[in-house]
């Protein structure tokens, strides 16, 4: 009897440790497949990703660039982030008693990242969807998205891209029951317990601030639109309920002008505003300035001296009016087009850009009023109505929204208007630059007095890429040395001596051959004698008259063409000329214009056809001296 109690006892006091080690048992098999459960849709979920990322945002490429930024917002982010997060998950794997524990730190490690891709997600997706409305109105172009969508992913469905939307929406808000289905099945007093449940309220956190976050970005988005409504439209809009809420907030306000009722103060918010105004004052103050540079540079432009006869004789006046012509024609339109578009246009931008957090900080201040009044009745009266409870809500989200934003608002509105800043300088400095080498190239050094002959004995010998201007005078110290003045045009024969000293060069006077240090010379740029450009005048003054008719057959005068040079710069004035420049080789189609005028030559430079004046070109030398290679 008594064998048969003790064995009775016995069973009945070891069936609880079985009961134990079977729930135990039972419970490390849930976790386990709780973990696979996680690391197996983590993958699938990322194929997907890389799947919209890659193949249906690529062959979407009838929809604007703009709506695919909307569609797939930051999903590259996401990507990511989530990639790194799959491969610390699968790293657990070989610390099989430790990787609970390693799936909870993993988590609180990426807890910040993945709240920030998923709140810029999250926030555009209302965004998408209205897209996606839009799309489904137009048949044609909803079955082309589609039939991409399910060639790619075929589970997607008659949902398409609404399937494919909602995704990284349904996978952040999943991360917290995962986890809490570990948790379930993780023994209280095990290691890993702690950090779990610490992950897990983490990830709920997530959540909620993303909820929270894209609340805030909806009220916002309803109070930065900026309608341009009329004064008819805005009188429409006038109703009891908005009169009645402008009078409340107009008396609140009177209340704290007058100290009845305090006024709340928020010196972060009252900072960030003062810089924001500041900001938008500099944008407005430069548009301003812009636009005056704009109009006074037009006006400029239209004036026009040059293109009359000023009858003053001297040479630099003529000179001056071939380089106003030249800067008129190319210089300053071109600078001009650079101002608008890389100045003017980023500038009227980011002017826009300001545009919605200013109704917003406005906005803040007519919610702030209401606020304040609600907070007062909450005081007295303890309670307060579901309008009143929203409205608090909505102070509060834009307050916050604005704290959280307004500074990295306010650093990029300055960097960008920065950036404008520079290029308008740096636009300017280009001008100036350009202006004195056309300056220096047009302006050169006048010639002695009656070397116009000798200038173009050399001009017809060596050709104009020879040619080159004593800057200074020179005595010649040795027998083969040249004394020459300043002001002297030589042409360069050998830019070395015998001895090959490339200090001293070999030239030709016209006269006399020697050498003259090769410091001294500058390369000359052929300048036309008063006469000849004066005489040139004639056809701009009458361009109406004397303006060839346009080229539609060429009858051929002249048997062959003929190789000539360009001894003085010429402007085109219209569609049926062509520019010149001073020395530049010219081929010669016909020696006179469509009616037998011998005065205007029909020629070829640098593959366009046009006419130019007959008395600015001369016969080009022999075809050698073109072969020869200036000095370095």
């Amino acid at each position: 009897m008594t064998n048969h109690g003790d064995d009775a006892l016995s069973s009945r006091t070891g069936a609880p440790d079985g009961d134990d080690r079977l729930s135990e048992d039972r419970s490390l098999l849930q976790q386990r497949l709780a973990v696979r459960e996680l690391i197996d849709t983590e993958v699938s979920y990322l194929h997907v990703l890389q799947l919209c990322a890659s193949d249906i945002r690529s062959r979407l490429q009838q929809l604007p660039q703009g709506d695919l930024d909307v569609l797939f917002s930051n999903i590259d982010d996401i990507i990511k982030v989530n990639s790194r997060l799959l491969h610390d998950l699968q790293e657990t794997a070989s610390r099989e008693e430790e990787q609970v524990q390693l799936i909870g730190n993993a988590f609180l490690e990426f807890q910040e990242e993945l709240e920030q891709v998923y709140k810029v997600y999250c926030a555009s997706y209302e965004q998408a969807l209205l897209l996606v409305e839009t799309y489904r109105k137009e048949p044609e172009l909803q079955r082309e998205i589609q039939g991409i969508i399910e060639a790619v992913l075929p589970q997607a469905g008659p949902s398409g891209l609404s399937f494919l939307l909602v995704i990284p929406l349904q996978r952040i808000t999943k991360y917290p029951l995962l986890l809490q289905k570990i948790l379930e099945n993780t023994l209280p007093d095990a290691s890993a317990y702690a950090v779990l449940q610490r992950a897990t309220s983490a990830l709920q956190d997530v959540v909620t601030n993303i909820n929270e976050y894209k609340r805030r970005k909806e009220v916002a988005s309803k109070y930065t639109k900026v309608e341009p409504l009329s004064l008819r439209e805005r009188l429409a809009r006038i109703n009891t309920h908005t009169l009645s809420k402008k009078t409340t907030r107009l008396s609140q306000l009177l209340k704290q002008e007058a100290g009845l009722v305090p006024r709340t103060e928020d010196k972060e918010f009252d900072d960030l505003e003062e810089r924001f105004h500041w900001v938008s004052l500099c944008v407005t103050e430069l548009k301003s300035n812009v636009a005056a540079y704009l109009d006074n540079l037009e006006a400029f432009l239209r004036f026009r001296p040059q293109d009359y006869n000023l009858e003053i004789p001297e040479g630099p006046v003529v000179q001056y009016c071939y380089l106003a012509r030249d800067l008129q024609l190319q210089a300053f339109p071109e600078f001009k087009q650079q101002l608008e578009a890389q100045v003017w246009q980023p500038l009227c931008s980011l002017a826009k850009a300001l545009a919605g957090p200013q109704n917003l900080i406005k906005k803040r201040l007519d919610k702030l009023l209401d606020f304040e009044r609600v907070e007062e009745k909450l005081l007295e009266v303890g309670s307060v109505t579901y309008e009143e409870e929203a409205a608090r809500h909505t102070y509060q989200a834009l307050n916050s929204l604005l704290v959280a934003e307004l500074p990295q608002f306010n650093q990029l509105a300055m960097r960008w208007l920065g950036q404008i800043l520079c290029t308008f300088v740096t636009l300017q400095r280009d001008l100036a630059k350009q202006v004195l080498q056309r300056a220096e190239d047009s302006l050169a050094q006048p010639l002695l007095p009656g070397a116009e002959r000798q200038v173009q004995a050399l001009l017809s010998r060596y050709g104009p890429g020879k040619l080159y201007q004593v800057t200074s005078n020179i005595s010649g110290a040795g027998t083969l040395d040249l004394t020459l003045p300043r002001g002297h045009i030589v042409a360069l024969l050998q830019n070395k001596d015998t001895k090959g000293n490339s200090s001293r060069w070999l030239v030709d006077t016209g006269g006399h051959r020697g050498y003259v240090p090769a410091g001294k010379l500058e390369v000359y740029h052929v300048v036309p004698s008063e006469e000849e450009l004066r005489g040139q005048e004639r056809p701009h003054r009458d361009s109406q008259h004397q303006t060839p008719e346009p080229i539609s057959a060429p009858v051929p005068s002249v048997p062959a063409v003929t190789q000539v040079v360009a001894m003085y710069p010429f402007m085109a004035r219209s569609s049926h000329e062509v520019s010149l420049q001073a020395g530049q080789r010219v081929t010669v189609l016909e020696a006179q214009d469509k009616k037998g005028n011998p005065e205007w030559s029909l020629v070829e430079v640098n593959g366009q056809r046009g006419y130019v004046p007959s008395s600015f070109l001369a016969r080009a030398p022999s075809p050698a001296p073109w072969g020869w290679s200036l000095p370095s």
